[in-house]
């Protein structure tokens, strides 16, 4: 049964999701009552499905999107939730993550939304914050979405304490996809954001890149201290409006 959120043009409910590696993915669904004009994967940050992410993909449903948010720590724990001023539980479920789980949490995903339980829609996105900016980036190139945003996607480009980075998929980008980078951000700095750049238009893709000069990581995130209003209000309308051009 889903449940009602309090606004009453869109419900939200976990579901389960079978995965191909026989694993199960819990995921957040938010609906809008109306007719969806499209799917939009939304994956999470470190922090796991929390609060926050949960508000973020309720917010996209009363934008008119069926929106669902999958738990990519699922194999490690699947209601991890953590808090923004505590990174040390996240380590452990960041250290477990796989290019190759992800992706299969990503198929998942997107074919739930193209099914008949996820409305057969007939377009789908993708977004992400930090690493789910790298999960969206990493969508797009596994599955025909119509459009992903990619907000400070640390690991598309080389990184310290990464085993791998996303260079080498560039070539495989399918649809359009909205890059927002901080300006002030201390772990993903110019060379990597230029690397990105340079990637996509080696590989003749059709992007848009977009630096907020004054905001620092995770400027979206209303829950952290480095929360910029200006700057995250701003990328979302930027946001909405990539998605309505793109998810037709």
């Amino acid at each position: 049964m889903a449940e009602d959120t309090g606004h009453d043009s869109i419900t939200a409910e976990w579901i389960t999701l079978d995965v191909s590696d026989g694993t199960k993915l819990p995921a957040y669904v938010a609906r809008p009552t109306a007719t969806a004009k499209a799917g939009l994967m939304v994956f999470q940050d470190a922090f796991g499905v929390n609060e926050h992410i949960r508000d973020v993909t309720e917010r996209f449903a009363r934008a008119g999107y069926l929106s669902v948010a999958p738990a990519l720590f699922h194999r490690t724990d699947p209601k991890f939730e953590g808090t923004y001023t505590d990174f040390a539980p996240v380590m452990p479920h960041m250290q477990a993550i796989t290019d190759e789980g992800l992706a299969a949490d990503i198929t998942a995903t997107f074919n739930w939304l193209k099914s008949p339980a996820g409305g057969n829609t007939s377009a789908v996105g993708s977004i992400g914050y930090c690493m789910g900016g790298r999960a969206s980036f990493l969508a797009d190139a596994t599955v025909p979405v119509s459009a992903a945003v990619s907000y400070y996607g640390g690991g598309i480009a080389p990184a310290p304490n990464r085993k791998t980075d996303l260079l080498g998929r560039a070539p495989d980008i399918s649809a359009p996809i909205l890059l927002i980078w901080g300006g002030l951000d201390g772990h993903i700095g110019p060379e990597q954001r230029n690397a990105v750049e340079a990637a996509l238009t080696a590989a003749g893709k059709d992007f848009v890149n977009v630096v907020f000069s004054k905001a620092d990581h995770g400027f979206f995130c209303d829950a952290r201290a480095s929360y910029n209003p200006c700057a995250s209000n701003e990328a979302q309308a930027l946001t909405l409006a990539f998605l309505a051009t793109n998810l037709k």
